[in-house]
């Protein structure tokens, strides 16, 4: 009889009574069990964690900066509650310890007080962090403890973003105000430029100024030496004069003093007598004979009268220092009635020498009588003329004792002015140095402005000047610079679909392992016919490899239609998993077959020690060494990666490869299984009373 039809009538049996019956549609859904219950459970459990009590304590009491309130507490509990990232409940601290302690939470989230006043702190003198404190208990759950450390963690990011934010975009306004005050900085160092172009050039005037004026004090110092040398001329002539004016005046007001009183009581009798000496010169003249006879009278009237004027021009002008304006009259009176006397004499002595020409005579007669009638109008106003030039000459003195004081003043003034200007030559000639090394310096300060104006231009032109809506770009960029950008290749929608390559061949293998406990891995015909051991382990391997089809049919469907399990290569997926259930068989098929009872706890050992080296959760890599060494060796690691292409996607590589190693593994099976029946066909002590029997 064919392995086929042996395989057939081996399930037909379990077509006869319900039990047999029930036994097969359990042995069909019990990968179900496996599969659809455990892929349910951790089908989207990051979907759910809404579900999961969280403790939030805000104790933050807000900070003030600049004028503008902080409530960061707020602003994260407002964030975590539009996110209902886990069931937030507003507790205090104490209650918070409690509940995590208790149970009651799964973890806690507290805002400590000073939260606010520390991010504020990063626009002050002593910047601090903000700390956001969590608090878990692993007693309560462990992965939930892992799951808030990469929430937190996100949520932390997200609030020094958002600090990092607030403190950037002041320091961007910054840049803004320092690029305005930078452009205001420049146009004043342009008006400097200009102003010190102007100032640089105001100081070359100076300078020649200063020059021309050095030269100027030059001639006014030399100038002054010579004034100081006449005013020190000036000063002991008007000395002098002063002396000399004190002299005369004291002489004329000493002899006015006496004589004076006499021209005022005699002033009348002299102009008289000069009356009378006029008319007396011109009787003689007119009558020169007569003359002759009375010639020496007349002499001897002429030198009284000139006696008389002579004793009054001695008291006023004698030896004047300054001469009185009356004297030359006074002078001329005297000497006209000296002459006249003298004439009188000589008027006699002539008259006698000469005898009879007298032509001499009239003519000295004449002048005698014009000089007599001047003094005899003089006369009446001889003594107010002598008073006026006593006046005068008091008046001369007083003037010239001021103009000896101003004298020593000027030259005293002048010595002062000659120093000042001693002082002020050499003052000018250091400023004029000062002026030459100023305007050097003022060149230089030019070009160094322009410099300086131009650097503050480039400048102005490097530093970033912000509008609000670039202000935000950047501070968007800076507060948060380094975004991961996630690209899933093939992404799993939901956690159950990422771990559905791991459960779906356990559930096949336990389904393998339960079919092989209902039915024998030999079948009892076949080897009671004696047929061939291939025969026979074919007749073994197939009831369970069609049972293994159906069971993988009944889970895709529940997965598929019932979970939503959308896999890349639904046709490819079904085909590839017929063929582990097929591997599966033969396996489970040869450990019964090879090891009888012992074979059951082989299958589950080899079950566990393929579960730990797949890598079906973690990377292999973050196994032990040992689970490493089994990796390659065992085929659920190959369904695994295989399973992982099929259903998300990716290359066909690993598929192929877990092909042909199912496809070798089964043939090795199978081979083992045929050597192990053909032993069996030999009946043994050991076989008739097995040491165990499951």
């Amino acid at each position: 009889m064919r392995s086929p039809r042996l395989a057939a009538l081996e399930l037909r049996r379990f077509t006869r009574g319900r039990l047999p019956r029930a036994a097969l549609v359990a042995l069909l859904l019990l990968p179900l069990l496996y599969g659809a219950l455990y892929l349910w459970s951790f089908w989207d459990p990051y979907g759910r964690l809404d579900r999961i009590p969280v403790a939030l304590v805000n104790d933050d009491k807000g900070a003030t900066v600049d004028g503008r309130r902080i409530e960061a507490g707020d602003g994260i509990t407002a964030g975590l509650r539009a996110s209902r990232t886990f069931a937030w409940h507003e507790v205090s601290d104490a209650e918070a310890r409690r509940g995590v302690e208790d149970g009651t939470y799964y973890l806690s989230l507290t805002m400590p007080a000073d939260l606010s006043e520390r991010i504020a702190s990063g626009a002050g003198g002593s910047p601090e962090t903000g700390a956001l404190q969590v608090r878990t208990n692993d007693a309560n759950n462990y992965i939930v403890g892992q799951i808030s450390r990469t929430v937190f963690a996100e949520v932390r990011s997200a609030a020094s973003t958002k600090a990092s934010r607030a403190f950037l975009d002041r320091i961007f306004v910054s840049f803004s105000t320092l690029h305005d005050r930078t452009l205001t900085a420049a146009g004043g160092a342009d008006r400097l430029r200009k102003g010190i172009g102007k100032a640089e050039k105001g100081s070359k005037d100076l300078a020649d100024g200063l020059k021309d004026a050095k030269s100027g004090s030059g001639k006014l110092s030399t100038g002054l030496k010579r004034l100081t040398k006449g005013a020190d001329g000036l000063e002991d002539g008007s000395r002098q004069v002063a002396a000399g004016t004190q002299t005369l005046a004291d002489k004329v007001n000493g002899v006015y003093g006496k004589a004076g009183p006499f021209l005022k009581e005699h002033q009348k009798t002299i102009g008289d007598t000069a009356r009378l000496v006029a008319d007396s010169a011109g009787t003689v003249q007119d009558n020169l004979d007569v003359l002759v006879k009375l010639a020496p009278g007349a002499a001897e009237a002429a030198h009284t009268s000139s006696a008389v004027l002579t004793e009054a021009y001695q008291a006023r002008c004698a030896a004047p220092p300054v001469p009185d304006p009356a004297c030359p009259d006074l002078k001329r009176a005297t000497r006209a009635a000296a002459d006249v006397a003298g004439v009188g004499d000589d008027l006699n002595a002539l008259i006698a020498d000469q005898g009879g020409d007298l032509t001499t005579m009239r003519n000295n007669l004449g002048t005698l009588r014009k000089q007599a009638r001047a003094l005899a109008e003089r006369a009446p106003h001889l003594s107010s003329d002598a008073a006026d030039a006593v006046r005068r000459i008091n008046a001369l003195n007083d003037g010239a004792a001021r103009v000896a004081a101003g004298a020593k003043r000027l030259h005293t003034g002048l010595g002062t002015a000659r120093t000042g200007a001693a002082t002020l030559h050499k003052g000018i000639g250091t400023a004029e140095s000062g002026a030459r090394t100023l305007s050097g310096g003022l060149y230089k300060l030019a070009d160094g402005s322009e410099k300086l104006a131009g650097g503050l231009h480039a400048g102005a032109r490097r530093i970033p000047d912000y509008d609000e809506r670039d202000r935000d770009r950047h501070t968007g960029v800076m507060a948060d610079p380094v975004r991961l950008s996630a690209q899933d290749l093939h992404k799993a929608p939901n956690y159950g679909t990422g771990f559905a390559p791991y459960f779906i061949p356990l559930s096949l293998w336990v389904g393998a392992m339960v079919a092989y406990m209902l039915i024998p891995p030999l079948n009892r015909r076949a080897l009671a016919a004696g047929a061939s051991a291939w025969r026979i382990a074919l007749a073994g391997w197939l009831p369970v490899a069609a049972l293994g089809v159906l069971q993988t049919a009944a889970l895709m469907s529940v997965l598929h239609w019932g979970l939503g399990l959308r896999t890349a290569r639904a046709a490819g997926t079904v085909g590839f998993l017929f063929l582990v259930t097929a591997c599966f068989a033969a396996l489970v098929q040869w450990l019964n077959a090879r090891f009888g009872a012992a074979g059951r706890i082989l299958v589950l050992a080899l079950l566990m020690l393929q579960l730990t080296s797949a890598g079906g959760t973690y990377p292999v890599q973050t196994s032990p060494r040992f689970f490493n060494v089994l990796h390659p060796l065992l085929p659920m690691s190959y369904v695994v990666a295989a399973l992982r292409r099929l259903i998300t996607g990716g290359g066909l590589g690993p598929v192929w490869q877990a092909c042909a190693v199912l496809a070798a593994f089964t043939a090795g099976a199978l081979a083992l299984t045929a050597l192990a029946a053909r032993r069996r066909q030999v009946w043994t002590l050991s076989r008739l009373h097995p040491e165990l029997s499951l």
